[in-house]
């Protein structure tokens, strides 16, 4: 298994890992305000799971797509297993091409900018690494015990 498989490996694991903690959350409790990230743990569950779902579309040269309505916790984790796959996909193919620092077009972006594929494929890796913390800052304060460290050890243990 190569860095890459590692590194996309535990951004799905531990972002799912954090949703089945909330499978038996209330809509109160997964709406509840916050003074950080989007504010609530569905905002920025959402969050995440757009961001991997907005950015493999717009590298691979799709049209914008809608933002999903289903965010619910067994919605989010369907989204959330298709956009990693196709995260994924799109990573692998860049690092067979060696193509790491070959440019697309974000034409999210007004005007649209060049953006390299190896930028925008860390970029999203981390940015959910990021709001992973806010929740977990919002399940800590929400009176969760138990919480995952959600490290790439526990990532590979969780192989075996």
């Amino acid at each position: 298994m190569d860095l890459l498989d590692r590194l996309l490996g535990h951004d799905a694991w531990t972002t799912a890992l954090l949703l089945q903690q909330c499978e038996s959350f209330s809509d109160e409790q997964l709406d509840r305000a916050f003074d950080i990230g989007p504010g609530t743990l569905r905002a920025t569950f959402d969050h995440i799971v757009w961001n991997m779902e907005a950015w493999s579309a717009a590298m691979e040269g799709s049209a914008p797509i809608s933002r999903p309505t289903d965010k619910t916790i067994a919605g989010l984790q369907k989204r959330l297993q298709a956009a990693a796959e196709q995260l994924r996909r799109i990573a692998h193919r860049v690092a067979d091409a060696n193509a790491w620092d070959e440019l697309w077009t974000d034409h999210l972006d007004q005007p649209p900018n060049q953006k390299r594929f190896g930028t925008s494929i860390a970029h999203v890796i981390t940015h959910s690494m990021h709001h992973r913390a806010q929740i977990l800052n919002m399940l800590k304060r929400s009176g969760v015990t138990n919480l995952p460290e959600g490290d790439v050890f526990s990532w590979e243990n969780s192989l075996s």
